[in-house]
């Protein structure tokens, strides 16, 4: 297929071996790239035994048609693995320039299997691959691990892990270009592992596209809807801008998610940001709405450097209206230590607010107080250090949980929450629920987008839904997902199509992804791309043991907040049992995952038989 190399490099650490790994071109043309070509290459190679701390694990980082094309929102690249938090396959995304890089190396992805017994580094420079020893980094922050690689390697761009992936934390996650995470599934606990410190890529090829110059035509037209003012506005304000929305709607995850509202929103928002500690803005490789922060200030005697960027609205919530935590400065200060010890700022402040719960509930020795910024920095530094009451939740937070008589763990399979409130967002909620990979806000469908009559007709979502109700919201629920899981098979970033509205992308993107690859589809076509990737992670988690007895939410979200529009609205258990019912039948998937029928509708007849169902 065209905007492919057609391969992967496919390195073995136990054996210090490697070679290439040709893709077949029928993956190709049904999964596309991505995810879903990564995951198709999990079922095949990963043992169904394997566990993620373990030789047997197998690492992806993958690309798609887009990436090294300079497209919009193609600076991005995907993460698979075994997830120390959850025991399945789960993927990640990362932006950047990284992936742009990866793109011009002559593949079109790494498979990296094994562990090594001493530190490495994999290199990948003008096509020719490596693994060199990496003693002399082990123990170095990723700010110091790329800023060394890079001198070594001019011109290359840098994935790497801090203490927190070598200490095998499972909060911690990959750093690319210092500021850019490949987070949430503690995929930095799976390279620590393995003993692979970095992975430092620099090339030069181009992909060879079907027709370039129309692709180079569409492309410039595709970049000038980027100029509006809506995305003038989210450029300058980046995520952290719906923080105070997000609060007024009742919203914003707050004290543990027991309040919807934060009364300190505005001074945590990405407009405070812009006019207090903002120095300037970045980007993605070819994306002009440059929404990434960064920021210069101080907090505590300790300076917070641009080059580590600046906290987006996840960051913003999880160290700050999660905990109570009002201090702008102390948040900036927590991304930056997040991001050169390598630790997922989500993660982090899920634990963190589970502690300082813990700590007025009695359950813990150790006096936490909301809101104590002090706190929260020492608490960052203990989960990568595994040390104090934050140490012992890097196995995982349920196990901490457990061990001290906790019900108010925030996560779903092991995997901590994202700062979405599914009482405000029922159908994000169902997402939640069914994830194969716990919970997950970036292939769900956020209810606010169908507030709109008609939000989306051409995927099938044609009058609006109430929020806080989950009535019919099965139907709706998979198609974004379909749409969104189409996104992360190009790895195209969530944030630059419209998938709503008048403004709807999707027909430019696929007449792009036709001139790159020769493969043209039309909407149904593109849904089941997406829809197959999704089957294709079902069948790796359903091969871990997922069934649908696993699905559902934490108890805390039957309960109603204690404050905000969202408060009389808590998530019914029985109504959320029979919409998970509802999505299963509407998926085609038995308790298990994708029947046999429905793997075969999908084209996805060599899939048959790989999910051995029990009883």
């Amino acid at each position: 297929m065209h905007a492919s190399f057609g391969k992967y490099l496919d390195v073995d650490l136990t054996e210090g071996h490697i070679s290439d790994y040709a893709i077949p071109e029928d993956w190709q043309s049904r999964f596309v790239g991505g995810k879903g070509l990564a995951a198709r290459l999990l079922l095949e190679e990963l043992s169904a035994s394997a566990t993620a701390l373990s030789p047997e694990n197998i690492l992806v980082f993958a690309t798609g048609p887009f990436q090294g094309t300079m497209v919009v929102g193609g600076g991005r690249h995907a993460v698979l693995s075994i997830s120390p938090k959850t025991g399945r396959v789960a993927d990640s995304y990362s932006g950047g320039f990284f992936g742009h890089e990866l793109a011009r190396s002559g593949y079109d992805g790494l498979l990296i299997r094994g562990a090594s017994e001493a530190p490495v580094i994999l290199a990948l420079i003008d096509g020719k691959a490596s693994l060199e020893r990496a003693d002399d980094l082990w123990g170095a922050g990723t700010g110091a691990t790329e800023e060394s690689l890079k001198t070594r390697y001019p011109g290359a761009r840098v994935s790497s892990i801090g203490v927190a992936g070598e200490n095998r934390v499972v909060q911690a996650c990959i750093i690319n270009d210092r500021a850019r995470a490949a987070g949430r599934p503690g995929f930095g606990a799976v390279m620590g592992f393995k003993k692979l410190k970095a992975i430092v890529v620099r090339g030069h090829l181009e992909k060879t596209l079907a027709d370039s110059k129309r692709f180079t035509k569409e492309r410039a037209a595709y970049a000038k809807t980027f100029t509006d003012s809506g995305y003038e506005h989210f450029g300058r304000y980046g995520t952290g801008g719906g923080v105070t929305v997000l609060s007024e709607m009742g919203i914003l995850p707050t004290k543990n998610f027991q309040q919807g509202t934060f009364e300190h929103a505005d001074a945590i928002s990405g407009i405070r940001m812009e006019e207090t500690i903002l120095a300037s803005r970045d980007t993605c490789v070819g994306c002009p709405i440059r929404c990434k922060r960064v920021v210069e200030t101080t907090f505590a005697g300790e300076a917070v450097l641009p080059e580590f960027g600046g906290p987006e609205y996840e960051t913003l919530a999880a160290l700050g209206s999660l905990c109570l935590n009002k201090d702008l400065d102390s948040i900036a200060l927590a991304n930056q230590l997040c991001n050169d010890l390598g630790v997922d700022t989500i993660s982090a402040g899920v634990v963190i607010s589970f502690l300082m719960e813990a700590s007025e509930k009695g359950l813990i020795e150790t006096v936490i107080p909301w809101g104590d910024s002090p706190a929260i920095i020492k608490l960052v530094k203990d989960l990568a250090h595994r040390e104090g009451w934050a140490g012992k939740a890097a196995d995982g937070l349920d196990l901490l949980a457990s061990r001290i008589g906790a019900d108010f763990a925030m996560t779903i399979k092991g995997a901590e929450l994202p700062m979405h409130e599914p009482r405000g967002k029922q159908g994000m909620g169902l997402s939640y629920a069914t994830s194969p990979r716990g919970a997950t806000h970036m292939e769900g469908m956020h209810d606010t987008m169908l507030a709109s009559e008609s939000p989306s007709p051409e995927i099938g979502v044609t009058h609006a839904y109430d929020r806080f109700t989950l009535s019919d919201k099965a139907q709706p629920t998979v198609a974004f997902e379909n749409l969104r899981s189409f996104d992360n098979c190009l790895v195209i970033c969530c944030f630059t199509p419209h998938a709503t509205g008048e403004g709807y992308s999707y027909p430019a993107i696929r007449s792009l992804l036709a001139a790159a690859t020769g493969q043209s589809m039309d909407a149904k076509h593109m849904l089941q791309v997406g829809e197959r990737a999704y089957a294709a992670m079902r069948l790796l988690s359903g091969r871990a043991g997922h069934t649908i007895s696993k699905d559902g939410l934490p108890a805390r979200f039957s309960e109603s907040l204690s404050t905000g529009a969202s408060r009389n609205h808590p998530v019914d258990p029985s109504t959320m049992d029979k919409a998970i019912a509802d999505y299963y039948d509407l998926r085609g998937y038995d308790k298990f995952g994708p029947t046999d029928e429905t793997l075969k509708r999908l084209n996805m007849d060599d899939c048959v038989g790989k999910l051995q169902r029990g009883t």
